[in-house]
């Protein structure tokens, strides 16, 4: 599947500007924040969209936070492997394809190229792999064999279920217990009181065909993968073991990072990441926001309305990103003048220290991607008039645009 246009992103060793810090973030698996700083390369694994409707304010607030964390090790020096999915067969996806009478590969298609079109418009670093279930099918089937010559698999009618008590560890990267796990688990997805299941949290591998619904041939029979397995099997073929980060909204913890990762550890017999990386949850006014309650804020919607993305772009930043905030209406316009103010400062013949600023700008994001004081350290550097640096305005528009991804 075709990715989407990077942006350039500034290397600021090669201007002379040093390089960055380790990254530090928190792992939701060790419940602390804990250093990332492989050597050579990072490997980060982000699960993608369903595509079924427009890039919303969480998406991008999500897709934003490992645009950071890339940006980053990238400032220190690191090359970055990065893999991404999209679910582009699923449920949700059927589901609204026939409540809009629309054929579910053309809806697939439509909200993945609007998809695209936001992430290039917010700047956001694009995935080296960008892969789709349906492409993954292969490597699926490989994997559910793999799961299956252990003993991990089982048959509910034509359908294969994973063992989630054939992994030791089960549990370990929510941290939840079991009945905060039953709780959750029909609420994303899940098929806790299905007749002939082992466990009620054990989860599906394959679909059998379905009357009407897509299938393809393979030697497990004519089906389709589970949500689980296909983000296991693309992590595991386009990263390998032990890979550095795997990312996602924080509704991901479970089930969906703790059943791939389960799979992968049963059939490698080796760690699926190294930490769980999570972004939370964006509200709108009081609410969740939904598709159901018709109160989702869209990229596409504020670009049409004549926003600048680097506004929304700015909007995002000025909330950390694990933590659960929601959106108002006057968000977008103090994004606005924020950024109208940064471009007359970075305009300036003369300024504070560039240097100074681009250190602080570094150690907020070195410290959990800690956007808000970046920002915050950004405004001072703007709002004060002492004259010193010739070359500050230079300086700081390198590093924003490096660091924050703000073209300025």
């Amino acid at each position: 599947m075709r990715s989407w246009s990077s942006p350039g992103v500034p290397r600021l060793s090669d201007l002379e500007l040093g390089t960055g810090s380790a990254a530090r973030v928190f792992d939701s698996s060790s419940a602390g924040v804990v250093p990332i700083d492989p050597e050579g390369t990072a490997r980060l694994y982000v699960c993608g969209i369903t595509p079924y409707d427009a890039t919303h304010l969480g998406h991008a607030a999500t897709y934003l936070a490992f645009d950071l964390l890339q940006r980053v090790w990238r400032d220190r020096g690191l090359d970055v492997s990065y893999t991404q999915n999209v679910t582009d067969v699923d449920d949700p996806l059927l589901e609204r394809a026939t409540a809009t009478g629309m054929d579910w590969v053309e809806l697939a298609e439509r909200e993945t190229q609007l998809f695209r079109d936001d992430m290039t418009a917010l700047r956001i670093i694009a995935p080296a792999n960008y892969i789709g279930a349906v492409e993954s099918i292969e490597s699926v089937v490989d994997l559910i064999d793999r799961l299956d010559a252990v003993g991990a698999v089982y048959r509910v009618d034509d359908d294969l279920y994973f063992d989630v008590h054939a992994d030791a560890g089960f549990g370990l990267v929510s941290g939840f217990d079991e009945e905060t796990m039953l709780r959750i688990f029909p609420e994303r997805g899940g098929d806790p009181e299905r007749p002939g299941k082992k466990h009620p949290l054990d989860c599906l591998l394959w679909l059998a065909e379905r009357p009407g619904e897509p299938s393809w041939e393979t030697r497990l029979g004519r089906g389709r993968p589970g949500w689980h397995i296909e983000c296991a099997a693309i992590a595991l073929d386009k990263l390998g073991t032990a890979f550095d980060v795997q990312g996602g909204g924080s509704d991901l913890v479970f089930p969906h990072h703790e059943m791939s990762a389960s799979e992968a550890t049963v059939a490698t017999h080796e760690p699926f990441a190294n930490a769980y990386v999570h972004a939370g949850m964006v509200g709108y006014e009081g609410e969740k926001m939904s598709k159901s309650k018709g109160n989702l804020v869209l990229v596409s919607k504020l670009r049409a309305d004549g926003h600048d993305p680097m506004a929304i772009r700015l909007a995002l930043l000025a909330h950390h990103y694990r933590s659960d905030w929601e959106w108002f209406g006057d968000e977008i316009e103090s994004a606005e003048k924020r950024l109208a103010q940064w471009r007359d400062a970075v305009a300036r013949t003369v300024a504070p220290s560039g240097e100074s600023l681009l250190a602080a700008i570094r150690a907020a994001l070195s410290n959990d991607l800690d956007a808000p004081a970046a920002l915050a350290a950004v405004d001072a550097w703007a709002a004060d008039d002492s004259a010193q640096d010739p070359q500050a305005g230079r300086t700081a528009k390198v590093a924003i645009d490096a660091l924050l991804g703000i073209a300025l």
